[in-house]
């Protein structure tokens, strides 16, 4: 039986390495992609060398307009069939909205939303064809309600889960399942990125193949979406969602302390 094919994006570092470890070890070939190559490589040749699998890695900047046509193009190219799709690249901004730089916000809505968008659009045809695959979308618990100091991160990551929750309820009969997967702060590189570790504004930090085995867990039952961890599935369900205008007030009191960081 020939094995299943997975593509990680952001699969350099943090949680999509560990999905490519986690996914190597099932026996999955792999197609890894992210702009960093070099620790790509050295992830593919110890999992090569350790699981005997193909491992493919593709240098890609996501932020760019045609990342997914250009990393569409060169699975057709290796003839490459993708029955796992995990969107896993992103970042995140924090501080006040008018003092972050209007280019990293733009890329960051270029990586979190428009490629995540476009490399769905580019493959789950191929998926529905065949009748079968899966998708997980890496949102977090910051898009279940608005974030002051993390207006475009939370806002992206609202979409993110949104979106994957209408695919979901779209293809759950017809053979694709999808996830969205909503952690709590994980270590990794996220908060050396964002510029600070207080951007953990909630919930203990957890690793990343705590995160992946409960994700891959909750793909093969098909739940739609994951929140990992007793604190965060409750901070992101039992906090009340009316009126919208305290909420977002009220978040504000918790997320400020990015300020002084």
């Amino acid at each position: 039986m020939a094995r299943q094919t997975a593509l990680i994006t952001g699969a350099s570092s943090g949680i999509g390495a560990a999905f490519a470890r986690q996914l190597a070890a099932e026996d999955y070939d792999l197609v890894l992609t992210a702009r960093s190559v070099a620790p790509m490589e050295e992830l593919a040749a110890q999992l090569r060398q350790a699981h005997g699998v193909r491992v493919e890695v593709l240098g890609q900047d996501l932020a760019q307009p045609d990342a997914a046509r250009r990393i569409a193009r060169e699975l057709e190219d290796r003839n490459l069939a993708v029955d796992l799709l995990v969107n896993n690249a992103g970042f995140g901004t924090c501080g006040r909205f008018e003092q972050i730089d209007t280019d990293r916000d733009h890329d960051q809505l270029m990586v979190n939303v428009v490629a995540l968008t476009d490399l769905t659009h580019a493959l789950v045809p191929h998926m529905l064809r065949r009748g079968s695959g899966a998708v997980v979308n890496v949102a977090s618990t910051a898009g279940f309600q608005p974030a002051a100091y993390f207006a475009v991160y939370s806002a992206a990551k609202a979409y993110v889960l949104n979106f994957s929750l209408a695919l979901w309820s779209e293809y759950r009969d017809r053979g694709i399942k999808v996830l969205a997967l909503c952690p709590g702060p994980v270590e990794t590189p996220f908060f050396t990125v964002i510029g600070t570790r207080d951007a953990a504004v909630s919930g203990r930090m957890v690793t990343p193949e705590l995160v992946v085995g409960k994700a891959l867990k909750a793909l093969e039952r098909n739940r739609g979406y994951l929140v990992p961890g007793l604190s965060n599935f409750a901070s992101a369900h039992l906090q009340p969602r009316r009126p919208r205008k305290l909420l977002a007030l009220v978040s504000k009191m918790v997320t400020r302390r990015v300020l002084t960081a």
